[in-house]
């Protein structure tokens, strides 16, 4: 190969290539509401690595799905990409596999909506170098997880100003069927008000005062669109402002990584809108 041959093939896989330097590290995350410690992936951007020690950064909370565990996110999306290209932190914790992100009426032992909500956040607060406020955290998730991400905000809408849901079981009335559901829902018939204040579609008022900068997304092939253009048509009628798209694809990975691109650049531009990346390098 001659000179001038090599120089262009480097130039062009530089142009095509670009260099990630996010940094990606598995932690430990204790819960003192059950007695035990998760395991959760943190992405560090590379202006995190490389950037000034005072600079802090927003986060976005990501959260797998039924059957899933903190690895999903990384493992099946080139997600961690979004960390450098956004100049955010990451956090994918660990929901359980059938824990719906509640906290269990039925099982004590279950508390992964105070764990999400309240512990995984200060503990990255307390280890990170965070930008500690609710313009500056969003939290989403697919399926299990995009239902656990909007009842987590709006249960705790001073803890995050932006959230989504991917293909999400925005009605889990709809789930009865899912193994393991009622073992945190409890029967469905005789538990029936507790699955009805837990619907997503049954709480769209909610957020009419929660001021949550809000994105939700569904494939057309999707079993659970219908339930989906319920919450959009419900948060219409109300007039809450939210982002709404069905696109082509179904409840596979392959609609789920792509969805979650637009999902985190919303979830930037909430933060350059609301003051979010203030400390940011």
């Amino acid at each position: 190969m001659n000179t001038a041959r090599a120089f262009w093939l480097i130039l062009t896989l530089l142009f095509t290539n670009p260099a990630w330097a996010f940094q990606s590290r598995v932690v430990a995350i204790p819960s003192a509401a059950m007695h035990k410690s998760f395991e959760a992936t943190v992405v560090l951007p590379d202006q995190y690595i490389r950037g000034k020690e005072a600079a802090r950064f927003p986060v976005v909370y990501l959260l797998h799905g039924s059957g899933g565990d903190y690895t999903d996110w990384t493992t099946n999306s080139h997600i961690a990409r979004l960390a450098d290209r956004y100049h955010v932190i990451l956090v994918m914790p660990d929901g359980g596999h059938e824990s719906w992100y509640i906290d269990s009426p039925v099982d004590p032992r279950s508390r992964y909506e105070t764990y999400v909500g309240a512990e995984v956040v200060a503990y990255i607060d307390s280890h990170f170098r965070t930008i500690a406020a609710r313009q500056s955290r969003a939290i989403t998730g697919l399926s299990m997880g995009g239902f656990g991400a909007l009842h987590i905000a709006l249960d705790r809408p001073d803890a995050f100003g932006a959230a989504g849901s991917i293909s999400g079981a925005v009605d889990p009335r709809g789930c009865e069927d899912e193994p393991g559901i009622n073992e945190v829902f409890g029967d469905p018939a005789r538990h029936a008000a507790f699955w009805n204040s837990k619907a997503i579609v049954e709480n769209a008022r909610s957020f009419e005062n929660a001021h949550i900068a809000l994105t939700i997304d569904c494939g057309v092939n999707d079993s659970f669109v219908t339930s989906n253009r319920t919450l959009h048509e419900r948060l219409v009628e109300l007039g809450v402002p939210h982002d709404y798209a069905e696109r082509p694809g179904g409840h596979t990975w392959t609609y789920w990584a792509n969805a979650v691109q637009y999902q985190v650049l919303f979830f930037a531009t909430s933060f350059k809108r609301n003051g979010g990346y203030a400390q940011s390098a």
